[in-house]
């Protein structure tokens, strides 16, 4: 198996999603997708494309029989996988979203970060990423409060502070259970 370095395309195994390798540490790989957004995987949860390939490589071998439709047991929750599945982290601090910050008032920069947020909420739901953390880093709370009523225009969507450990005080953590994406 192939390393897999920074500028490298890779698709994940499980999703309908590739993207370009930004860094990859001992955390996971860090991957910006075609539609900006940076997502971390684990490094068995990803397969790199080969340069030069039009089609990304098929998921698993077992793509090529025909599929049959699994049966449902009834809806699990709290799986392992969807506890451990890569997480999209949304970076609103107003630096990284716009290239002249400076230039913007108080309100200009409210309005991009959350219409930022909603975007990348919208994209969570149509490729079906159970969890979402929105680092908005500790400020005021007007950002957060903001997040806050957005999130509740939505049904179903479990809100909670991120990992302490991981984001400090400035995280919001979203999870998106199966029945939103119904």
């Amino acid at each position: 198996m192939e390393s897999i370095e920074p500028g490298d395309r890779v698709q994940w195994l499980d999703e309908d999603l590739e993207g370009v390798v930004l860094s990859v540490t001992p955390e996971g790989i860090r991957v910006r997708t075609p539609d900006g957004f940076e997502m971390t995987a684990a490094p068995e949860a990803v397969v790199r494309i080969p340069k030069g390939a039009s089609l990304p490589v098929p998921p698993s071998a077992a793509s090529e029989k025909p599929q049959e439709k699994p049966k449902r047991k009834g809806l699990r929750t709290g799986s392992k996988k969807a506890r451990y599945a890569p997480a999209l982290e949304v970076d609103l601090h107003i630096e990284k979203i716009h290239p002249a910050p400076q230039r913007l008032d108080t309100y200009e920069i409210l309005d991009i970060q959350m219409e930022t947020a909603r975007r990348q909420l919208e994209f969570a739901l149509s490729k079906r990423i159970q969890k979402v953390v929105f680092i908005h880093g500790v400020g005021q709370g007007v950002l957060k409060a903001e997040l806050r009523t957005l999130f509740r225009r939505y049904d179903h969507l479990k809100v909670r502070e991120a990992d302490y450990r991981s984001y400090g005080l400035g995280a919001t953590e979203i999870y998106i259970p199966q029945e939103a994406f119904n």
